[in-house]
């Protein structure tokens, strides 16, 4: 087991730094319905560079455990984060996909969308920031090296593909303040929150986020 000192490569400045960047960006996707859909863009549209430099910037270390170590993001949560930013992009949610490996094969475009890659992002950060906020040293390290692997693999395609959407609409000037209608916002009530990692770790984080 590790010695739980603060010389570990978990809090180098670069981790603290990224942890700090991917905390604001999880908070802006869980209380997205709190602000305004130019508000949320414009911030998205800052975040997602620092994220992608500070993800860059991460230390190399290696694995530690045999075993995986806990997950914390329930389909409930990834449903949220996804119903929650689809309903604020409204319109603007989809997007066309070039970086796809079907997209070689496919003779009609590839369809991707904000929502969907915003929320599988989600579900790899928070992973990481709970393990980093309520783990041991050996689980700190292995969060690291698990996201770090992630970021390669998916999450931070799915970063610069939604970036390029977001850069888009901005640079078109588009309405982005339009209203959306009401019915969009009641598929938010539909889920059930009940087992999902907002109301298992409120006492643990939640009153730090706010």
């Amino acid at each position: 087991m590790m010695k739980d000192n603060f010389d570990h490569i978990v809090y180098s400045k670069n981790v603290i730094e990224f942890v700090t960047i991917a905390n604001e960006f999880c908070l802006l996707l869980e209380t997205s319905a709190k602000v305004s859909k130019i508000e949320f863009i414009e911030t998205v549209q800052k975040l997602l560079p620092l994220l992608y430099l500070k993800a860059c910037l991460l230390p190399k270390n290696e694995s530690e455990l045999e075993e995986e170590i806990e997950k914390f993001v329930s389909e409930a949560d990834w449903e949220f984060i996804h119903t929650s930013v689809q309903t604020k992009m409204g319109g603007h949610d989809q997007f066309l996909e070039v970086f796809e490996e079907d997209m070689e094969y496919s003779e009609t475009p590839v369809i991707a969308s904000v929502s969907e890659s915003f929320a599988d992002m989600y579900q790899d950060l928070k992973d990481f920031l709970t393990s980093y906020r309520i783990g041991t040293l050996d689980v700190m390290n292995e969060a690291l090296w698990d996201l770090t692997n992630s970021f390669y693999q998916h999450w931070g395609q799915n970063l610069v593909n939604s970036l390029r959407a977001i850069h888009s609409l901005v640079a078109k000037n588009e309405n982005l303040d339009e209203e959306i209608e009401d019915s969009e916002g009641s598929r938010l009530e539909d889920i059930d929150l009940s087992d999902s990692i907002f109301s298992q770790r409120k006492k643990e984080w939640g009153e730090n986020d706010q």
